[in-house]
């Protein structure tokens, strides 16, 4: 139920810094504000439930360099891209081809093992969803 309810919340978001970019003329600003936002956000929600901020450097040193700065650079190109997609496609097909792109990543991920996660092949079911998604994609662009 959860993941539903995230999943919910996408397309709100999306509608919502569709509208700040009318206002600020820039999906790069919409953007921009919309994760200084959520930063503060979650600076206050740490605070508030007492976590730590400390890094240790050795923590850093020995991990990957990607692993620090590889989710927000990759949220930023999902969300401006969702901003610059909403006008052109609405809503619901933006949702769409996003969670199709979503998926075809997911599907690769798990069938190489990637990031140190368990391997789950891809197998006929999967394949058969991926292509009712895309199908799905289809039927909405073309009705």
């Amino acid at each position: 139920m959860a993941g539903v309810l995230a999943g919910m919340m996408l397309p709100v978001q999306t509608s919502v810094n569709n509208r700040l970019k009318g206002y600020t003329q820039s999906p790069f600003i919409a953007s921009f504000i919309s994760f200084a936002v959520g930063s503060t956000v979650l600076l206050l929600l740490t605070l508030l439930t007492f976590h730590n901020f400390g890094i240790i450097p050795e923590a850093i040193a020995a991990n990957p360099w990607w692993i620090w700065f590889g989710g927000g650079a990759l949220g930023i190109v999902f969300l401006t891209n969702n901003i610059l997609l909403l006008p052109r496609l609405g809503s619901a097909l933006t949702v769409m081809v996003t969670v199709c792109g979503q998926m075809v990543m997911a599907i690769l991920i798990d069938q190489f093992g990637w990031f140190n996660l368990p391997v789950h092949e891809l197998n006929l079911e999967r394949l058969l969803g991926m292509a009712l998604m895309f199908f799905g994609v289809f039927l909405m662009q073309r009705f």
